[in-house]
């Protein structure tokens, strides 16, 4: 009997052990294993003695303290299921207390997830009190905990005790901490959509506005949280009340004191424009948009060049011209000249989507020296980012216009000293040549394409034959005989080692889009040259090539041309690598 006594307590005694430890490491192992203990123990014992174990002693190092969190929130079924659920909170309130903001952060996740779980009367009986104690707690961490819970705990709870909830929360909104505020910010607007839409208009918004004008502290961080609560209310309203109501804050916060705030309002602009509907975007927002792009901070004025297509796109089809031509255009050529290189490139990553809302009549006359301008800029990344959407330029204006007018200025690009310029340029020639047709291609930039194979940095060597096997595809195995096998294969006669390196890589991409008589002809003959290389490294690529085109190829080539490179390869060659993949050849 006193051993099976033993043997039950071993779990808590041995939890309790690793928790004194100074080995942090093994208590915070200790915490990960909670579920397997409460197991051991069985639901009443784990009600009885694990929780108010880890309710009364925990005091730790906030790992252990964060990973304690965690486990709570999944230990309903360790309990003996949801009618227990409540006894796992007061553990969970200890840690909603705690300084670390990540831990409380954790235990409020985890409540949230119990409270999920709870019956109505559970709520009322177990959880408000809790969320009650945490408002009025004397530290400010179990108040700005207490914000979180509101939204969960508030559907489930009589009209007398939501009246309550709602003072709470009140007191939490013009706290004097502006932890507390910040809090309650970021949290408004998942309480408004838990409130009747009476307590909505009668409480929660003017609650909203204070916070969002909150500079009784100057916090410019409560007033930037209550940017994206704004929103979350403004879709709950009917455009009347979110223009009585809310369009004061939101005009307030574009042109905020704070340069946070706008660009909190800029970042979220398209979501706001959704939230409050085209009518007041049309009467009022795009004028504060203007105003955001032409911001005194550059921080502000890239976060509203990155939403321009968005908010275009948004607007309804019969008046984006009227807005877009007198007030966005103009912006626009003002952002192209800015002297912040990010302004640019995020302008550069958006602008040439302006293309299709613009028609191609606007777009040539408008966007096109626009383009140019900034693909000519000194900043690679304000080149690359026009140079990525080329495509959706094309399908508006067209390859002729687009070859007359963007062309040159690719060329250019093509030989930039910056190699991420060069590879950008590579990746898109597919889509050029697709689109330019073969004639125009051989004419401009076949010879583009092959100097890329020469380039002095191998990412661009590389990028260059997995673009030849592209253009392959594109314009046919004849057009590849006639045009670049000859070149490519002319080069294996180059004095630079790294040249005759790249014929190799660029036989073995092509091997896969060409016929085995194209190989056996032209490629077979080249590589079995280049066995006698003076190089290793070239020499074990022509094993490594053998083996890739061997498939393909007859049984005749194989036995007069293959196996006897690689076999002198394997038992001649003096290099060990050569050797090996000689061997893994055959």
């Amino acid at each position: 009997m006193a051993n099976t006594e033993d043997d039950s307590l071993y779990p808590i005694a041995v939890l309790i052990d690793e928790l004194r430890n100074e080995d942090v490491q093994l208590r915070l192992n200790s915490i990960k294993k909670l579920s397997t203990i409460a197991l051991a123990l069985g639901v009443e014992r784990t009600r009885a003695e694990l929780i108010p174990f880890l309710t009364d002693t925990i005091e730790d190092e906030d790992e252990v303290l964060w990973a304690l969190a965690e486990q709570l929130g999944n230990f309903i079924p360790l309990v003996g299921g949801e009618e227990y659920a409540s006894c796992l909170l007061p553990p969970l309130e200890n840690l909603a207390t705690v300084e670390e903001t990540v831990v409380r952060d954790k235990a409020t996740e985890s409540l949230r997830m119990i409270a999920a779980r709870h019956s109505p009367a559970d709520i009322e009986k177990h959880f408000a009190p809790l969320v009650k104690r945490l408002s009025q707690g004397d530290w400010f961490t179990s108040r700005t905990s207490a914000c979180g819970l509101f939204a969960v705990c508030y559907p489930n709870v009589s009209v007398a005790l939501k009246t309550e909830l709602r003072m709470l929360f009140k007191c939490l909104c013009t706290d004097d901490t502006p932890m507390v505020r910040r809090a309650a910010a970021s949290k408004i607007g998942e309480f408004a959509k838990a409130v009747e839409m009476e307590h909505l208009k009668s409480e929660i918004i003017p609650l909203f506005i204070a916070l969002a004008n909150d500079e009784q502290f100057s916090q410019d961080s409560v007033r930037l949280l209550a940017v994206e609560a704004g929103i979350s209310i403004a879709e709950l309203l009917n455009e009347s009340d979110i223009e009585t109501l809310l369009l004061p804050m939101f005009r307030s916060a574009a042109s905020d004191k704070s340069w946070r705030v706008r660009f909190m309002i800029a970042d979220k602009f398209t979501e706001l424009q959704k939230a409050v509907g085209p009518t007041i975007t049309k009467n009022h927002l795009v004028y504060h948009f203007t105003g955001l792009l032409k911001d005194v901070e550059a921080e502000v004025r890239a976060s509203a060049a990155n939403k321009i297509k968005d908010f275009c796109t948004n607007l309804p089809a019969d008046i984006q011209e009227q807005v877009m031509m007198p007030h966005i255009l103009p912006a626009v050529k003002e952002l192209v000249c800015d002297t912040n290189q990010h302004v640019k490139a995020a302008l550069a990553s958006v602008i040439m989507g302006l293309s299709p809302i613009m028609e191609k009549d606007h777009t040539i006359q408008h966007l096109l020296p626009l383009f140019l301008i900034l693909l000519k800029d000194e900043h690679s990344d304000v080149r690359l980012n026009i140079i990525s959407n080329l495509d959706s330029v094309n399908k508006v204006i067209g390859i002729h216009q687009l070859s007359q007018s963007l062309l040159p200025a690719i060329v250019e690009l093509a030989e930039d000293p910056k190699w991420r310029v060069r590879l950008a340029i590579i990746e898109h020639m597919p889509l050029l040549a697709e689109q330019l047709g073969v004639e125009f291609f051989d004419e401009k930039l076949n010879s583009l394409c092959m100097s890329w194979l020469v380039d002095g940095v191998f990412a661009i060597r590389s990028a260059a034959t997995s673009n030849l096997k592209k253009l392959v595809t594109i314009f046919g195995i004849e057009w590849a005989q006639n045009t670049i096998i000859t070149k490519v294969l002319s080069m294996a006669r180059d004095p630079n080692y790294l040249h005759r390196m790249t014929t190799l890589f660029a036989i073995n991409v092509l091997a896969d889009v060409c016929s085995a008589e194209v190989i056996t002809k032209f490629m077979v003959p080249v590589i079995s040259n280049l066995a006698h290389d003076s190089v290793p490294n070239v020499r074990f690529n022509v094993a490594k090539t053998m083996a890739k085109v061997a498939p393909v190829l007859d049984s005749n080539t194989i036995e007069t041309c293959v196996k006897p490179c690689l076999t002198r390869l394997h038992e001649e060659d003096d290099d060990n690598d050569v050797k090996y993949f000689a061997s893994e050849a055959l």
